[in-house]
């Protein structure tokens, strides 16, 4: 990451369009993946390994037309990248529906390992979610570095360096006018971290309805999941 006012200026995945590094996306991938192939079987939509091969099956090729950066974009790849996050947050979704469901309906005595399981499936709701701004914002994250300013589709989110043109200079020279900065999946996944514990925006706002409407269903459900392990909690010391 940049440390001074000139590498701010020259270091971006925008400047001399290099792309974002493949490895943090595919390593937050594969983390999702581990973590749904670690949950309970109750809490599973089929066997155990179905699911996780079909997101690898979804992951190989990205990595492949991408090794190192992102700098390609077809729209095969753009249809894989989507379907993976997709499948991926569909699955946690429904493995949160079960546990609801256990925990609330079903009497289960082995509450230890469903709240072992419910931080699964919210930490995994933080990285399919994070995953999802990222490939949705400014057209995705091949777009963001590779197209001129001017012809990137309309934002998803308004970060804070998207207005700090006017701050200080030390604080204006980072700003997305000044030093042609664009989000990259670490600015997500903080949104995506402050969704999940503020259950609201904090310093990034939604534009679009698809960002607001995606932020609600992930605040929703990181609330029930930490409803869920506040009550059990309470019973368990009771």
């Amino acid at each position: 990451m940049p440390r001074t006012r000139a590498e701010a200026r020259t270091r971006h995945p925008r400047h001399q369009r290099r792309g974002e590094a493949r490895l943090p996306a595919a390593v937050a991938t594969v983390t999702a993946i581990a973590l749904y192939l670690f949950l309970p079987q109750r809490l599973l939509i089929a066997p155990r390994y179905v699911v996780p091969a079909l997101e690898l099956v979804l992951l190989i090729p990205l990595v492949a037309i991408n090794p190192r950066r992102l700098t390609r974009q077809t729209r095969t790849f753009r249809a894989l990248s989507l379907t993976l996050v997709a499948v991926i947050a569909a699955s946690n979704l429904f493995a949160l529906g079960l546990l609801i469901h256990a925990l609330v309906f079903a009497g289960v005595q082995d509450g230890r390992s469903l709240l072992a399981a419910a931080f699964q499936v919210w930490l995994t709701n933080i990285i399919v979610f994070g995953l999802a701004y990222w490939e949705l914002d400014r057209g995705g994250p091949v777009s963001r570095t590779q197209l001129p300013r001017a012809q990137l589709p309309l934002a998803d989110f308004r970060f804070s360096q998207d207005e700090n043109d006017d701050a200080v200079q030390e604080v204006s020279e980072g700003a997305s006018g000044a030093s042609d900065w664009v989000p990259t999946l670490v600015d997500y996944l903080y949104v995506s971290v402050t969704n999940s514990t503020a259950f609201s925006p904090t310093d990034t706002m939604p534009l679009s309805p698809r960002a607001k409407l995606l932020m609600s269903v992930q605040s929703v459900s990181a609330l029930l999941t930490s409803l869920l392990v506040i009550a059990r909690a309470v019973s368990v010391l009771h």
